[in-house]
């Protein structure tokens, strides 16, 4: 992101519409049938653990992170992450990611699990699940799910299957 002034901010209530006008363009509607989104029909994301990418004012990117349960174990569903198709390739998603997993740290969580190209999240740490040892809601390819440990060996043992932390559901 050299060539362009990038801030990477906390989202802001203000920002859902915007936020959801992104998703819309770059997932479309296939999207609400997707595992990780049956999820988040129930919980809302974390605002000091979501993150909005801007140039200037305009809106090029975004990452969320929700509380969840894997067992009884909590932990952090970091998704959706997008980015503007036009600023791809530059950054944009990987400086959203650390930024996220650092401030998550820094709140004392210590797992954040994913549904993704294992490809491209590995690239900051996140690595496979090994198959059984998480239960997503729905149809997954359990190839994409992912884990990163914010402390080490905090995912050791942990399984089960994963849901919203209800704890932390919408009244």
């Amino acid at each position: 992101m050299s060539d362009l002034s990038l801030t990477i901010l906390p989202e802001a209530a203000g920002d859902a519409q915007a936020i959801e006008r992104l998703h819309e363009r770059t997932f479309g509607p296939g999207r609400f049938v997707l595992s990780a989104y049956r999820i988040r029909e129930h919980v809302d994301h974390v605002l000091e653990l979501s993150f909005t990418a801007r140039i200037g004012t305009l809106l090029v990117g975004s990452v969320r992170q929700l509380p969840i349960l894997i067992g009884e174990t909590p932990a952090l569903l970091l998704g959706p992450l997008t980015v503007e198709p036009p600023f791809r390739g530059r950054g944009v998603g990987r400086l959203l990611m650390e930024r996220a997993l650092k401030d998550a740290k820094a709140k004392g969580h210590a797992i954040v699990l994913l549904v993704g190209d294992e490809p491209y999240y590995s690239r900051v740490g996140f690595k496979p699940v090994p198959k059984g040892r998480v239960i997503m809601p729905g149809p997954v390819d359990h190839a994409r799910v992912l884990v990163f440990e914010l402390v080490d060996g905090a995912f050791e043992g942990v399984s089960g299957p994963v849901g919203p932390d209800w704890s932390k559901a919408r009244s």
